[in-house]
């Protein structure tokens, strides 16, 4: 393995259905509102499938809690709705990402498979001695879409406005101050 490859697996249970989960991780274009930390901007550049999604193709602006960000996309390689998705990626990560969901009783067991390559030359060039640190931004961002996920789901639930209102915000994105 390259010091700039990565293999990160996570794993989410989350008191849903797996068609709910898929409708919502579905949804790319979403990801702005509902998991505003690490996801500052998506945008669909091809639709794909119109029954299936397979080939629509999203553009992202990311960040975790690093003063950093990067700029990829993504493609649909294989829908099995609702049981999750997959995905190629390109830019400055390179690889695949899996996205399984499995019903258990009133919960869903969410795992993530992500196998990048990361091109952004400033994690080409430093991986090899910053590795664990990228992996731990990683696993912030991760965590923090549990978080947003579960507030999502509450959101969605509520049963009238003033319901919905009382849902704390999902967490924002670090920023950082420029001099």
């Amino acid at each position: 393995m390259n010091s700039n490859d990565y293999a990160f697996i996570t794993h989410w249970r989350v008191r849903s259905t797996c068609h709910e989960i898929s409708q919502i991780l579905g949804n790319a274009q979403d990801l702005t509102r509902w998991w505003p930390s690490v996801y500052l901007a998506v945008e669909e550049l091809e639709p794909g499938d119109p029954e299936t999604g397979v080939g629509k193709v999203i553009r992202l602006f990311t960040k975790g809690w690093l003063p950093y960000t990067l700029r990829w996309q993504f493609r649909v390689t294989e829908n099995r709705s609702p049981h999750g998705f997959s995905l190629e990626a390109w830019g400055d990560f390179v690889g695949t990402g899996v996205w399984t969901f499995a019903q258990d009783g009133d919960w869903v067991n969410i795992t993530y498979d992500w196998r990048i390559r990361a091109d952004k030359p400033l994690l080409r060039w430093l991986s090899f001695a910053m590795k664990p640190i990228f992996s731990a931004n990683h696993h912030w961002a991760m965590r923090k879409g549990e978080e947003s996920l579960h507030l999502e789901l509450l959101r969605q639930r509520a049963a009238t406005p003033a319901e919905r209102d009382k849902v704390p915000p999902p967490p924002p994105p670090v920023l950082y101050l420029r001099r």
